[in-house]
């Protein structure tokens, strides 16, 4: 490996680390962030904002920030994106009050989509052959790695020094990655594109994407009383349908349609969908649960959580060579009942489970009480052991299902419904957490108006109460967080089991490379000045 490529190599991993990096690191910060002024959202309304307003904006851009990485030199596009999030990074460190980072997180997913589909790619054009395979083995590696340090870097970070050194820690990185891009990356396009970029065909599927994901999550947090939110939802329902239409008649389309007549693509992108919608309650809902409802210090939440993230770690890559040998469809089977079983078991967790106030400055506290081994670390392995036996066959299905002239492509799409899942499925489930919440405080607490937004202001559901309140009214509170987490963590666990179905169903054979069917499903770019003909077949 020369010098060039190791640096090449580093700036890929670093730049679409910090994306995966700021998906969990930013979770813990999410009850002190909840503590900013705010006139405008709730304090859950807002916490919700800063993460599914992020992932909306990323997922509804994947799509089109890979198809621009080809068409105009990834180099180019992916140093934007690196100083983009690099300046976004730093506005949401310094943000004074929630509605602005709410602004400032979503600028920062637009950026981060230019640097996800664009280090794949980089990495394919810098390296070949066995170099190549262990260059994309490093990357997996690190970027778990990240994401595995992400909740415990996020606790030291907002314990010792503030919630806002969570943002203001990409600074530096972006640094890095973006001196290595300018100094060492070499400029490279897709040679087999035809030289036509489809602007129509990326707007449409952006709205589409955008206003379902936009209008999901307004209308859950104002609890669909919103005309906002329902036209969100009607302009993004409508471009959903023009969406294949338009594609069957382009030239050359975005996304050709007959990618979605190979089974196995079609499957595998439907239990994404699905599984990664439920990981929404795991990293949302059971940080917010451990440091708002029960008590959890930052870092007791955060080490709290880590065995799932280094079970992940360490089982990934010898997963991937037990799907080698005896196919994907068992593990992908497996693994989501797996995860199920464990949201069932978080949902068993008494409102009476101890609160762990772990601190690195004491190091006594960082011994846990008796009931995290017995109410959240069953839960956290058995999440741990699914997701393991999930991601690495999963990703090998997709890039097996797809010819090799679109495996960027099939890559994005997959990207973008893992992350478009938990904003669209996300709003369901938080109108059944606020609804059982709310009902549930209102039957122990019969004289308080729960309709009122005052008393929405103060309680808020699975965070502590703002201001001064009744003994009585904050014990209520918690049990009935307890209460709605439970019915998150059952919702979540049907939707894994759907996923489970779904491969089991569904799929058809192990992964490998691509098949001859696959090749022939999708027919190669028309030559420049042909006849757009009749619509692909679907």
């Amino acid at each position: 490996m020369t010098s060039s490529q190791r640096w090449t190599l580093l700036a890929a991993i670093v730049g679409s680390g910090i994306v995966f990096l700021d998906g969990t690191i930013v979770l813990i910060a999410l009850p002190k962030i909840g503590e900013l002024p705010t006139s405008f959202v709730g304090v859950l309304e807002g916490q919700n904002y800063v993460q599914s307003g992020y992932l909306a904006v990323l997922s509804a851009l994947l799509i089109l920030a890979g198809a621009l990485a080809d068409f105009y030199g990834r180099r180019r596009i992916f140093a934007i994106g690196l100083v983009g999030f690099g300046i976004t990074s730093f506005l949401c460190g310094i943000a004074p009050n929630l509605e602005l980072i709410v602004l400032f997180r979503v600028l920062q997913g637009a950026a981060g989509a230019l640097l996800v589909p664009g280090s794949l790619s980089i990495i394919t054009a810098t390296f070949e052959g066995s170099a190549r395979s262990k260059a994309f083995g490093t990357w997996a590696a690190a970027t778990s790695g990240l994401a595995v340090l992400g909740q415990p870097i996020g606790g030291l970070l907002v314990d010792s020094l503030s919630w806002r050194a969570a943002f203001l820690i990409n600074v530096p990185l972006v640094a890095i990655a973006l001196w290595a891009t300018l100094r060492h990356m070499r400029e490279t396009r897709d040679t087999e594109a035809s030289g036509r970029f489809d602007w129509l065909g990326a707007i449409v599927g952006a709205v589409a994407i955008g206003g379902l994901a936009f209008g999901a999550t307004r209308g859950q947090q104002l609890e669909w009383r919103d005309s906002l939110a329902w036209g969100s939802l009607a302009v993004g329902a409508v471009a959903l349908v023009v969406f294949p239409f338009l594609m069957a008649r382009r030239r050359d389309p975005l996304v050709p349609l007959a990618l979605f007549r190979i089974r196995d693509f079609a499957v595998i992108n439907l239990s994404t969908f699905l599984i990664y919608a439920a990981l929404y309650v795991t990293f949302f809902y059971q940080s917010v649960l451990l440091q708002g409802t029960l008590g959890y210090s930052a870092v007791g939440a955060s080490l709290a959580g880590l065995p799932s993230g280094l079970l992940l770690t360490f089982l990934s890559q010898r997963v991937g060579a037990v799907a080698g040998r005896i196919g994907a469809r068992p593990l992908l089977v497996v693994g989501p009942l797996i995860m199920a079983a464990g949201m069932v078991w978080w949902a068993r967790i008494p409102t009476s489970s101890a609160a762990w106030p772990a601190s690195f400055g004491d190091p006594a506290s960082l011994v846990p009480p008796p009931s995290t081994f017995v109410d959240v670390l069953p839960a956290v392995v058995l999440f741990g052991i699914g997701i393991s036996l999930v991601v690495a066959p999963l990703t090998s299905t997709l890039m097996s299902s797809v010819p090799s002239r679109n495996a960027g492509l099939g890559s994005a799409i997959n990207n973008a419904l893992s992350r478009v899942g938990a904003p669209l499925l996300g709003a369901v489930l938080f109108i059944a957490v606020s609804a059982s919440f709310y009902s549930g405080l209102g039957d122990r607490v019969p004289g308080l108006d729960t309709s009122d937004p005052a008393v929405r202001a103060e309680i808020a559901p699975l965070n502590p109460p703002r201001g001064d309140v009744a003994e009585d009214v904050a014990l209520a509170a918690r049990q009935a967080s307890v209460d709605a987490f439970r019915l998150a963590a059952i919702l979540a666990a049907a939707l894994l089991v759907a996923g489970a179905v779904a491969n089991g169903v569904g799929l058809r054979g192990a992964a490998g490379e691509p098949g001859e069917a696959a090749e022939r499903a999708v027919p190669e770019p028309r030559p420049e000045g042909a006849a757009s003909g009749s619509p692909d077949p679907v």
